[in-house]
């Protein structure tokens, strides 16, 4: 294969993996409007004697409640039901999105230069772990505290936007290995994290927040 050929393959291979990743982040940005939606049409139930999804909209007497506006429960109701519907698609979405885009990583060729390389060749981080909890699964995956962050996945600093990114590729990776780059000690240190359920709170036992 000449040389010319070989860039152009890789090129391509690297304007693929650039999409998927770009795929992953639009989908999670849907998946937070989504979920604000929700809070908003639930912020409506609140302010409606807090009636929630299953409360009685008629009284004793089988007649519409006149404490509440009843039409105003029922619509908000039904577009919660819709997104909730909406969210789950979209859960569905990220996870194929996410698998897609490991399987490619995983095919790529050792020297082919992948756009989350290029950024990690630079080292800087975006995030920083400040509490691992013991027996946790980021304990057994060596987290430190203090371990800056430069790559979670497929997220890095150029695409880093808040830290629900990183919790949608950990709810979407359980069980599955996480590939991590940190800076411990001014050293790049390559780690392998994976979510799972344990004896303490959520999948990892660790608190990442973002470098200030």
């Amino acid at each position: 294969m000449n040389i010319a050929l070989k860039f152009k393959i890789k090129t391509k291979m690297a304007a693929s993996m650039e999409k998927l990743r770009n795929d992953v982040q639009t989908l999670i940005v849907e998946k937070e409007e989504i979920e604000k939606e929700i809070k908003e049409f639930s912020e409506v139930l609140k302010s409606q004697k807090d009636v929630g999804m299953k409360s009685p909209l008629v009284d004793e007497e089988g007649y519409p409640r006149n404490d509440i506006d009843v039409y105003t429960v029922r619509t908000a109701r039904q577009q919660i039901i819709c997104l909730q519907n909406d969210h789950k698609a979209k859960m569905k979405d990220i996870e194929n999105a996410l698998h897609a885009l490991h399987s490619a990583q995983r095919d790529q060729p050792a020297k082919t230069i992948e756009p989350i390389k290029m950024a990690e060749t630079t080292l800087v981080p975006f995030a920083k772990i400040d509490l691992v909890s013991a027996g946790s699964p980021a304990e057994q995956g060596d987290f430190k505290v203090g371990d800056e962050v430069v790559s979670f996945g497929s997220v890095h600093k150029d695409n880093f936007k808040n830290i629900q990114a990183i919790g949608s590729i950990v709810q979407n990776s359980q069980g599955k290995p996480i590939r991590v780059v940190v800076l411990r000690n001014s050293k790049k240190t390559v780690l392998s994290l994976t979510p799972k359920k344990w004896s303490g709170r959520g999948l990892l036992g660790c608190n990442i927040v973002p470098m200030r």
